[in-house]
C-alpha cells in the first residue's frame, strides 16, 4: 500500500457521512506505518471497540469502509477461520464485522458481514509476523500467493459493500 495521509484516509470512506469520517479515530502510529508491509489498513477504535475500519487500495485510489464489530464468542475450545487471510484462530479471536452498504442501500439499513481476525491484523498473519492463536493447516503456497489471496478476499468483500 502506498503511504496515505490522514486526510486522504478520512475522505476515502464510502459508507458513512463526511461528518462521521472526520470524527473517526485513526490508527495509532500512522506516521510511522511500515507501508511496504501494509496491504491494507485495518483497525479497531480503542475508544469504541465495536467500531472498526478498513482502508485498502483499489486502483489508483484508496477505499475506506466503516465496520461494526460484534463481540466474538469467548470459547477457546473451538476454532474459526478468517474470511480474509484464511488464518485459523480460537473462536474468540475471530469476530463478525458488518459494514453498511454504500449509498441508498446503506441508508435503508442494508449491510454486508463477514467473519475476520478480531484484531484486523491479517497482513501480519499472512507474512508470519504475528502468531495466530490456533494451529494452522499445512499450505503449499508461498507468502506472495497468501498475500494475493487475502487481497482478493478483501476486495470481494468491499465490492459487496460498494455494490
Amino acid at each position: 500500500m502506498r503511504p496515505t495521509p490522514a486526510e486522504e484516509i478520512r475522505k476515502s470512506f464510502v459508507n458513512c457521512s463526511k461528518g462521521e469520517a472526520k470524527k473517526l479515530t485513526l490508527p495509532a502510529g500512522l506516521d510511522s506505518q511500515d507501508w511496504a508491509a501494509t496491504d491494507f489498513l485495518g483497525w479497531v477504535d480503542p475508544r469504541a471497540v465495536n467500531n472498526a475500519y478498513l482502508v485498502l487500495p483499489r486502483g489508483e485510489e484508496v477505499v475506506g469502509v466503516v465496520l461494526r464489530a460484534n463481540n466474538p464468542p469467548s470459547s477457546a475450545l473451538r476454532s474459526s477461520t478468517c474470511a480474509f487471510c484464511l488464518t485459523t484462530h480460537v473462536q474468540s479471536d475471530v469476530g463478525l464485522f458488518a459494514a453498511p452498504k454504500a449509498g441508498a442501500a446503506g441508508r435503508r439499513g442494508n449491510t454486508v458481514g463477514t467473519y475476520v481476525c478480531a484484531d484486523l491484523a491479517c497482513s501480519a498473519y499472512v507474512r508470519r509476523k504475528k502468531r495466530p492463536s490456533a494451529p494452522q493447516p499445512a499450505e503449499t503456497i508461498g507468502d506472495d500467493e497468501r498475500i494475493a489471496r487475502m487481497l482478493v478476499n478483501i476486495n470481494q468483500f468491499v465490492a459487496k459493500v460498494l455494490g
